[in-house]
């Protein structure tokens, strides 16, 4: 059913955007439901390419999973600039579905992976010292299109040319990095920042599993099935977030949620893997009073 809001009368009415696949919206983003309605919130999916919704009717636009833009990125980003009351904002959207922000933070001192990247018809050449490699495009979402490639083996090489390959003739830009062996003990902590009365704070961790096995084999569906428990975060993983988190562009405040992705390094320290702004899973079905944060942090950006 397509959603016509009508101008707020009485409670106060939020979209959750979603994507046609997810109509009614990922099952951890139903949790925030019952604490919204206890505050008096009217809260509904509405899916982000559905040129019926009338967003100007709804008191907050708030992004959750439309994970199927990666491969409509322009068309997605020029929706983003023209709905009112978006959060994440949709400059934070231009800016943050890009990878290459990566780049941005590394300048600025956050320890992140290093990349290289190939822009679309760039020669590249795998590097000459065996290793594991991972590859993927700057715009992607869910672990779609993304490999692991062993650089020692010759069929995995040729492989991994053919991934730039496919990504360049498609137009995309393309990242390689080196596997942080890790993750495949440690696995990767995710730190999630939800908004509250004085700005965004620190809610719950999480552990994911690894998921790159390989080469890249394509995904059936949005993303790649992960595994997730509950973590408790490490004071020096939470001062690389608030590093993080203190060079986005534009400042915090204007934030709903963050969520900074960790994995050790060679030397064990933290390295950011991704910083996600856009419409990352907040994972609040594993942290006891988390679906009640997110409902309050939604509650301070109606105010």
């Amino acid at each position: 059913m397509t959603n016509h809001p009508q101008p707020t009368r009485g409670e106060p009415r939020v979209a959750l955007v979603t994507c046609s696949a997810l109509p009614d919206l990922d099952p951890d983003d139903r949790l925030v439901l019952g604490p919204l309605a206890a505050r008096g919130i009217t809260a509904e999916p509405a899916r982000w390419d559905d040129s019926a919704v009338d967003w100007s009717g709804y008191d907050l636009v708030v992004l959750r999973s439309p994970w199927d833009y990666a491969l409509r990125h322009g068309e997605f980003v020029a929706w983003a600039q023209n709905v009112p009351r978006l959060v994440n904002p949709a400059d934070v959207v231009a800016w943050n579905t890009d990878k290459r922000y990566l780049a941005e933070l590394s300048a600025a001192g956050v320890p992140t992976v290093p990349t290289t990247w190939i822009e679309p018809g760039q020669h590249w050449t795998p590097p000459a010292d065996a290793g594991e490699y991972v590859i993927k495009p700057a715009v992607s979402a869910g672990s779609q299109d993304t490999g692991r490639y062993d650089l020692a083996d010759p069929e995995h090489r040729e492989l991994a040319v053919a991934h730039v390959r496919r990504l360049a003739a498609a137009g995309r830009v393309t990242m390689v990095q080196p596997y942080l062996g890790a993750v495949d003990t440690a696995g990767e902590t995710a730190l999630l920042f939800l908004a509250g009365p004085d700005g965004l704070a620190f809610s719950h961790a999480i552990r994911k599993g690894p998921m790159l096995t390989g080469p890249d084999e394509g995904v059936a569906g949005l993303y790649k099935e992960e595994q997730i428990d509950a973590r408790t975060a490490t004071p020096e993983q939470l001062d690389t977030a608030e590093k993080t988190l203190a060079v986005v562009p534009g400042g915090t405040d204007r934030l709903l949620y963050a969520r900074v992705d960790l994995i050790p390094g060679p030397d064990g320290a933290p390295v950011l893997v991704e910083l996600e702004l856009t419409e990352p899973s907040l994972f609040i079905g594993y942290a006891d009073g988390a679906p009640d944060r997110l409902a309050a942090a939604i509650a301070t950006h109606l105010h």
